[in-house]
């Protein structure tokens, strides 16, 4: 039924009023107090309030002022009320305007490869009107890392601390894998302690994650043990990829049941499934060192076939693949190999990456197919992977270690094609080789390679050119290397001993005694009696046994005359500085002084005798 305008009017009316008496008198709902759940242990209580203190510095709660601000004006931090609080870090909206500018400006040096350029532009921005944010230093610190320029990252975090750049916990993280990478365990612990103690923030999982496998890598297991248990008083979630290191752990110390328990525990912890397939390569090799082989072929079925809903990552497709390939299952490898090939979609889903190519390329060396190995090196491009140096070296090594150094040499031709350079290890396999193949030209021109490239060879690879150079004769090919390396690395007295032995060998009496003026220029070598009673028993087959005390002479008489020098250098220094302090402050007493003692001195020089002077 139509009801007219005034009806319907006046219906909206009462029907308002009742909605407005029942929401007036309708009895409100009682009031239920939520309480969080207790804590375990009053530990645990006291870090979750510390934590979200520490969170509250970094991430104040919004005010209604602050909320009225735009967006891209972020409300200023205030000053801390105590001085000497840590410096909170900058947040990532700083990276704005001409400091973005800067910072692409230093990726751009870091992608051309110019890492010294891209520290020295971050060291000279600090003090400019423009100055680098952390994030910028973070990059470069990164590169650095990646190319083992540990010195060079040292240095630059020294410098930012001074100049007052407060670091980040990406900053910590990378100093961490730094010290971890430098087999300096200890070191880093200490500096994680001082991140726990001092920050102003908490460390995160990446963090335990870079700390849990470097203390592994480094024989360490108890100590990451430990520091898991110290992520669960944290209120950390349990980290699948963290037990997939203490597993490799206990994997390396042949202990499979340590392997099975860190499982349980981690699927106790998860609620009685573990979706992430990074653990269960682990678990197959457990499996193996047991002797247990149909055991591990049936979890594999289970856990990584077809009708698996096990989460597989390219890390957890690696492990499964190595203990495959190192469990004389390398047909089997081969069938995960294709299929993971066939399931890399990037960026979608990566199932293949760099660890992948390196198992299978050792698989096929195990197997004697060192040209499949090559070839499916080659492919890595194919899949958006690429080679770096270590991938290069552990198959150069392979082939030459099988007699295949034309193939290696060629392998070594090809890493400039892929952007890759050689380091120390790669020149060191190839002169090794080339020595062994009958090649001393060779061997010695990669040598030569080391130097010209910049790097700096170790004393075990430079004792190795010369013995091989001294048993082919090539005595003073050997002296001339000596030359040129005595002031680039630090010798050892057994290198000394070892040219002076084979000069002796060849009448190169003079060339002895050079060798025996460098080594006692040498500060960091001690000419002892028993190898001064050495060099006497050689030089005496020449019957120039007295020549070494007269060049020990000679050089005492030098060293005593420059000792001389620089000790006149320094008085007449401190005579000018004193000279121009008096003039400069206006002692006249010290300035006639200073004139006085300067006459005297020239009278005594002449040997004339002042006379007084007399007064008109």
């Amino acid at each position: 039924m139509a009801l007219s305008k005034p009806s319907f009017l006046t219906h909206l009316k009462t029907l308002t009023g009742s909605h407005h008496l029942l929401r007036h008198h309708a009895p409100a709902p009682p009031v239920v107090a939520l309480r969080s759940l207790s804590f375990a242990t009053p530990e645990e209580a006291a870090a979750e309030r510390r934590r979200r203190k520490r969170r509250l510095r970094i991430e104040p709660p919004l005010s209604s002022s602050s909320a009225t601000r735009p967006q891209s004006q972020p409300p200023k931090p205030q000053s801390p009320q105590n001085p000497n609080a840590p410096k909170l870090p900058e947040h990532i909206s700083a990276l704005s305007g001409n400091r973005l500018n800067l910072h692409n400006r230093i990726l751009t040096l870091i992608r051309e490869n110019d890492l010294e350029e891209a520290a020295l532009f971050t060291r000279h921005s600090i003090y400019s009107n423009c100055r680098p944010t952390i994030f910028t230093v973070n990059a470069v610190l990164n590169a650095q890392l990646r190319q083992s320029k540990y010195s060079d990252l040292l240095s630059l975090d020294r410098f930012i601390t001074q100049a007052g750049v407060a670091p980040n916990i990406i900053t910590h993280n990378l100093i961490f894998q730094m010290y971890l990478d430098c087999r300096k365990p200890d070191t880093a612990m200490e500096h994680y302690k001082q991140l726990i103690n001092d920050a102003p923030f908490n460390p995160s999982p990446t963090t335990y994650r870079i700390l849990i496998k470097g203390l592994v890598d480094n024989n360490k297991l108890e100590r990451a043990m430990e520091l898991k248990e110290e992520m669960t008083v944290k209120g950390f979630v349990s980290d699948p990829i963290i037990y997939h290191y203490l597993m490799v752990g206990c994997l390396k110390n042949s202990d499979p049941d340590g392997v099975f328990k860190l499982f349980e525990e981690l699927k106790e912890k998860l609620g009685g499934a573990v979706e992430d397939g990074v653990v269960y390569g682990s678990l197959i090799k457990g499996y193996f060192i047991r002797g247990m082989e149909e055991e591990a072929m049936k979890f594999y079925e289970q856990t990584v076939g077809d009708n698996s809903e096990v989460k597989m990552s390219a890390i957890a497709y690696n492990s499964v693949l190595d203990a495959l390939c190192k469990n004389g299952k390398f047909d089997e490898a081969l069938v995960l190999f294709d299929r993971m090939i066939k399931e890399h979609s990037p960026p979608r889903r990566l199932t293949l990456n760099l660890g992948s190519f390196n198992v299978i390329v050792d698989g096929y060396c195990t197997e004697g197919r060192f040209r499949d190995a090559v070839e499916i090196f080659e492919k890595m491009g194919d899949y958006r992977c690429s080679p770096d140096t270590l991938s290069f070296n552990n198959l150069i090594e392979q082939l030459c270690n099988n007699g295949m150094l034309a193939e290696a040499e060629d392998l070594y031709g090809s890493m400039g094609d892929k952007g890759v350079s050689p380091d120390e290890f790669t020149y060191g396999l190839l002169m090794d080789y080339c020595f062994k193949g009958n090649r001393p030209d060779d061997a010695a021109g990669y040598f030569r390679k080391i130097v010209e490239s910049g790097l700096r060879p170790n004393i075990v690879v430079y004792n190795r050119l010369v013995d091989e150079l001294v048993k082919l004769g090539k005595i003073e090919e050997a002296n001339s290397y000596f030359d040129m390396m005595v002031k680039k690395i630090k010798m050892e007295a057994s290198s000394y001993r070892f040219i002076i032995k084979a000069l002796s060998e060849s009448g190169k009496v003079d060339e002895i005694l050079n060798v025996v003026n460098t080594l006692l220029d040498d500060d960091g070598i001690e000419f002892t009696e028993e190898l001064q009673e050495f060099v006497r028993g050689e030089l005496r087959k020449e019957d120039r046994e007295g020549d070494l005390a007269k060049v020990m002479e000679e050089k005492e008489r030098v060293k005593a005359e420059a000792k001389a020098a620089e000790a006149q250098k320094r008085s007449a220094k401190a005579a000018v500085s004193s000279l121009l302090s008096s003039k400069l402050f206006g002692n006249k007493e010290g300035e006639k002084e200073s004139a006085e003692n300067e006459m005297q001195s020239g009278q005594e020089d002449t040997g004339k005798t002042a006379l007084p002077e007399s007064n008109p």
